[in-house]
C-alpha cells in the first residue's frame, strides 16, 4: 500500500508519439521539501559534531590565536620560539609562494597546531579535574576551600553555552574498583542479613576468591577499562536486559505518570495532539544537540549519551539475545486505537504539523468504524509474551510482504501512541483505588494495547490523562524524566489550549487521513499471538500495584530535621518491611554513574547494620526517642556515604557482576560469585528524579510535578518500590508485588510505609516537645 500511494507521484504512458509524462507538482514539492529538510539535518549534524569536538574551546579561539600570533610576528617577537621559521624551511614554502605570503602561511600552520594542541590541554585539564569527587562528601551546606578552588577551577576550563554533548570527550572513565575493597563492602553489606554461620561460610567464599580466582578476573577486567569507554554500561545492556528471555513487559519496563494536580484537557484527540508536539520538539532539540546537558551544582556535567537512542528506536527480538535498532530520523509516529494501527505521518513539506491538524487526523481515527484486520487486535501482544516465540514468529511471518511493511513502520516510528479506550483519574479521597488502576493500566494495560518493544509508548486515555511506559534496556528513568518534564510543561504551559480545551489554530493543510497498516495474518501466526496473549495476561493479572499519595508532610519535615530526603524514605521502607515480614531483607536502590562516559547505574544497599539498628529501637519500647533520633542519622549518614560511593565507581554490584561476566568468557566457575549474584532483590526501590530542567519552578508551582512512575516486582516473593518527592508537602509511592505470592500484600505495605513515615515524624515532634 505505501508503495502504491508513492507511485501516483510519477506516471507515464507510452503512445505513438512517444512517452507521455505525468507529474505531480504537489508531489514533488512534498519530495523536495523532504531533501531540504534531510540536508538541514546533515548540516546541523555536522556543525554540532564539529562544535562538540572542540569543546572547551570554540571556533572563534581559533582566530584569536591566530591574531594574537599574528600580532607578535608584526612587532618582530618569535613566540614559536623558531617554530615558525622551521615550518618555513621543512615544507619549503618558499618554493610555491614569495615572501612575505610565506611566512604568513607558515604562522597559519603553527597558529593551527597550537590551538589544536591548547584544544587537547583544555579537555585534558577538564577531565582531570572531573574526576575529583571530594566535594560529594562535603556536609549538605559547607563547602571547604579546596572545592571551591576546584568548582572555580571548572568553571574556567569548561567552555560556554555548552551542547547537550559538548561534554562527553571531557568525562573521565568510570574507575575500577580494587577486588579488596569490593569484597570488604560486599561483606559488610550482607552481615545484618546472615547468622554467624552463614556469615562465616561468606567470609571463606569471599577469601578464597579474593586470593584465587578474583586477580586473574581482575586482570581482565583492567584491559578492558583500559580499551572500553566504560568496563560495565555494554555488557549491562547485553547480559542484563537484551539477553533476558523472558517478557520485558512487567519483568523490565516501566512507566511514567502524568502530572498530579493539572488536568489541562478532557478532550482526548487534544491532549494527544499537544504531548505528540511536545515530544518531537523535544526530538528535535535532541537531534540539533539544543538541550542544555544537565549540571550537578550547576557545573559538574552528567553524561548524556544515552539520550542518542530515545526516539526512532525499537526492541528487536532474537532467539538468544535482542538489539537495538535506532534509525536516524522518522517522520511519523504510529497510532493504536481500539484494535487497529494507524500511521500518522507528522511532518507536511518538511515542517512539523502543528498540535491543531494533529488533533484532526487523530479525531478521524477516533471516528472510524473499521473493524481490525483478523489478529491485528491483539498483534501488539506478540511484544508483551516471551521473547523467543516473538523472535521465531518475526522471523516466519512478519519478513516479507504487507506484515514486514506494517512492522517497518511501526519499529520505524519516532514512537508509539496508544488512545486508549478507558479514563484514568487520581483520587480526591485517601483511597488510592483510581491512581493504583491508572498506574497497573500505564505498566501492562491489556497486554495487547501497548508496543512494549518501542523505546516508549505514550498513552493517552479517553479522558486526556497521559503517561508512558517505557522499554528499559536503551536508557534509564532519568533520561525518560528529562523528556516528561519538558513535555508536561511544553503542553500546558508553553503550546497551551484554547477556551473551549481543544489546540489553538484551526487546520487547514490538506492531509491524507492517516494511513490504516494492513496485516495478513494467518491461522498459525494468530495461535502464536493468543498464546503470547495468555502469558501476558497470566503476568498482568498477578500485578498487585497501589499507590500511596502521602500528603502528610514531604521533604520540608526531612530538612528542618536535617537528614536527607532519600535517606529518610529509604530508612522509612526498611521499617516498613521490618514490620511487613519480621525481618530484613536485601535491599535494591538505583543509583546513577553519569559522572562518568556512558555511566548508567549503580546499587545501593540500603540495608545495612545502622539502618537495623534503627529499625529494632523503633520496635523497643525501652528505647527513648533521643537514642532513636541519634540511630537514624547515624543510619541516614551510613545510607549517604554508601550512595557517594556508588555515584563515584566505587559501589559493590556492578563490579561482581562484570567479574562474574569474565568468569564465564573464561569457563570458570566461583563460587562466590555465583553466590552473589543468586541473591534475591525482595526490596527493589528507585526514587524517580524531578526538576532536571529549568523551565518550572516546582516551588512556586506544584501542581505540575509529575505523579511519578513505577515498576514491577523484581522477586516472586518481594516488593518493587519508586517513589517521588513531589515538591515540600507530598511524596507519591508505587508498590508493586504479586498476587500469588502469600507472603506480600502490596496494600498491607502500603500502610506500613505510611505509618513508618509518620513514626518518624512523631520521634522529632515529642522530642520538640520536650
Amino acid at each position: 500500500m505505501a508503495e502504491a500511494h508513492a507511485a501516483v507521484a510519477f506516471q507515464f504512458t507510452i503512445t505513438p508519439e512517444g512517452v507521455d509524462f505525468r507529474i505531480s507538482n504537489e508531489a514533488l514539492r512534498a519530495i523536495y521539501y523532504s531533501g531540504v529538510r534531510s540536508w538541514k539535518k546533515r548540516f546541523a549534524r555536522f556543525k554540532n559534531h564539529f562544535l562538540t569536538g572542540l569543546y572547551p574551546a570554540s571556533p572563534t579561539s581559533w582566530f584569536v590565536v591566530l591574531v594574537a600570533i599574528f600580532a607578535a610576528v608584526f612587532v618582530r617577537v618569535d613566540p614559536s620560539m623558531g617554530m615558525i621559521q622551521l615550518i618555513q624551511d621543512h615544507l619549503g614554502l618558499s618554493n610555491y609562494f614569495s615572501a612575505p605570503t610565506d611566512l604568513y602561511v607558515s604562522v597559519v600552520i603553527f597558529s593551527t597546531v597550537l590551538w589544536i594542541a591548547m584544544v587537547y590541554m583544555l579537555r585534558y585539564m577538564l577531565k582531570l579535574l572531573l574526576c575529583y569527587h571530594g566535594w560529594m562528601y562535603e556536609p549538605h551546606g559547607k563547602i571547604s576551600l579546596v572545592s571551591k578552588i576546584w568548582l572555580a577551577m571548572v568553571k574556567i576550563f569548561s567552555g560556554r553555552k555548552p551542547l547537550l554533548y559538548s561534554y562527553q570527550a571531557s568525562l573521565p572513565r568510570l574507575p575500577l574498583p580494587t577486588i579488596q575493597g569490593t569484597v570488604k563492602r560486599y561483606l559488610t553489606s550482607v552481615r545484618p542479613l546472615m547468622d554467624d554461620n552463614q556469615f562465616k561460610e561468606m567470609e571463606q567464599l569471599a577469601v578464597d576468591f579474593q586470593e584465587n580466582l578474583g586477580p586473574r578476573l581482575q586482570r581482565y577486567l583492567l584491559l578492558k577499562s583500559w580499551w572500553a569507554t566504560n568496563y560495565v554500561s555494554d555488557w549491562w545492556e547485553e547480559y542484563v536486559y537484551l539477553r533476558g528471555r523472558y517478557p520485558i513487559m512487567v519483568n523490565s519496563n516501566y512507566y511514567a505518570m502524568d502530572a498530579i494536580f493539572i488536568h489541562p484537557t478532557q478532550s482526548q484527540a487534544a491532549r494527544a495532539a499537544n504531548v505528540i508536539y511536545s515530544m518531537l520538539l523535544f526530538r528535535r532539540q535532541v537531534a540539533q544537540e539544543q538541550v542544555r546537558p544537565i549540571l550537578v551544582s550547576n557545573a559538574v556535567p552528567l553524561c548524556s549519551w544515552q539520550y542518542e537512542r530515545m526516539f526512532n528506536t525499537t526492541r528487536i527480538p532474537g532467539v538468544e539475545t535482542d538489539s537495538l535498532r535506532h534509525w536516524d530520523d522518522s517522520k511519523h509516529v504510529v497510532v493504536y486505537n481500539r484494535g487497529r494501527y494507524y500511521k500518522l505521518p507528522v511532518y507536511f513539506l518538511g515542517q512539523m504539523i502543528p498540535p491543531c491538524e494533529i488533533q484532526a487526523q487523530l479525531e478521524k481515527i477516533l471516528l472510524d468504524k473499521s473493524e481490525p484486520a483478523f489478529g491485528e487486535a491483539h498483534l501488539g501482544a506478540i511484544t508483551a509474551g516471551d521473547r523467543v516465540p516473538w523472535a521465531k514468529a518475526r522471523q516466519t511471518y512478519f519478513s516479507k510482504g504487507v506484515n514486514k511493511a506494517s512492522l517497518d513502520a511501526i519499529e520505524q516510528a519516532a514512537f508509539f501512541v496508544t488512545l486508549d479506550e478507558e479514563e484514568a483519574c487520581y483520587d480526591q479521597d485517601d483511597d488510592n483505588t483510581k491512581v493504583s488502576t491508572f498506574a497497573k493500566s500505564l505498566l501492562h494495560g491489556k497486554a495487547y494495547d501497548r508496543w512494549f518493544d518501542k523505546s516508549f509508548t505514550l498513552i493517552v486515555f479517553k479522558n486526556g490523562r497521559i503517561g508512558l511506559n517505557c522499554e528499559h534496556s536503551w536508557a534509564d528513568a532519568p533520561i525518560i524524566g528529562h523528556l516528561w518534564e519538558h513535555t508536561i510543561y511544553y503542553d500546558a504551559r508553553n503550546i497551551g489550549y484554547g477556551e473551549d480545551k481543544n489546540t489553538l489554530g484551526e487546520p487547514s493543510l490538506p492531509l491524507p487521513a492517516p494511513l490504516h497498516l494492513k496485516w495478513d495474518i494467518s491461522e498459525e501466526c494468530n495461535e502464536v499471538i493468543e498464546s503470547q496473549l495468555a502469558t501476558a495476561k497470566k503476568l498482568s493479572e498477578d500485578v498487585d500495584m497501589q499507590l500511596l499519595a502521602f500528603r502528610h508532610y514531604g521533604k520540608d519535615v526531612c530538612k528542618k530535621c536535617r537528614i536527607s530526603p532519600d535517606a529518610w524514605i529509604q530508612m522509612a521502607l526498611q521499617v516498613a518491611y521490618y514490620r511487613d515480614q519480621n525481618k530484613f531483607a536485601l535491599t535494591y536502590e538505583a543509583s546513577m554513574t553519569r559522572l562518568f562516559r556512558e555511566g548508567r547505574t549503580e546499587t545501593v544497599r540500603s540495608c545495612t547494620m545502622d539502618s537495623c539498628n534503627f529499625v529494632r529501637s523503633l520496635e523497643d519500647p525501652t528505647k527513648t526517642n533521643e537514642e532513636r533520633i541519634k540511630l537514624l542519622k547515624q543510619a541516614a549518614s551510613s545510607h549517604q556515604s554508601s550512595y557517594r560511593n556508588c555515584m563515584t565507581g566505587t559501589g559493590i554490584d556492578r563490579h561482581l557482576f562484570t567479574l562474574y561476566v569474565v568468569s564465564k568468557y573464561l569457563g570458570e566457575d566461583s563460587k562466590f560469585l555465583g553466590k552473589v549474584l543468586s541473591e534475591p532483590w525482595r526490596l527493589s526501590t528507585s526514587q524517580t528524579p524531578h526538576q532536571q530542567t529549568n523551565l518550572l519552578d516546582l516551588r512556586k508551582n506544584p501542581e505540575y510535578i509529575s505523579g511519578g512512575g513505577g515498576f514491577g516486582p523484581v522477586a516472586d516473593d518481594g516488593y518493587g518500590v519508586s517513589y517521588i518527592i513531589a515538591g515540600e508537602h507530598a511524596i507519591m509511592f508505587h508498590i508493586s508485588s504479586k498476587y500469588s505470592s502469600d507472603r506480600t500484600s502490596s496494600r498491607k505495605f502500603m500502610k506500613n510505609i505510611e505509618k513508618a513515615m509518620l513514626d518518624m515524624r512523631a520521634l522529632f515532634d515529642n522530642a520538640s516537645k520536650k
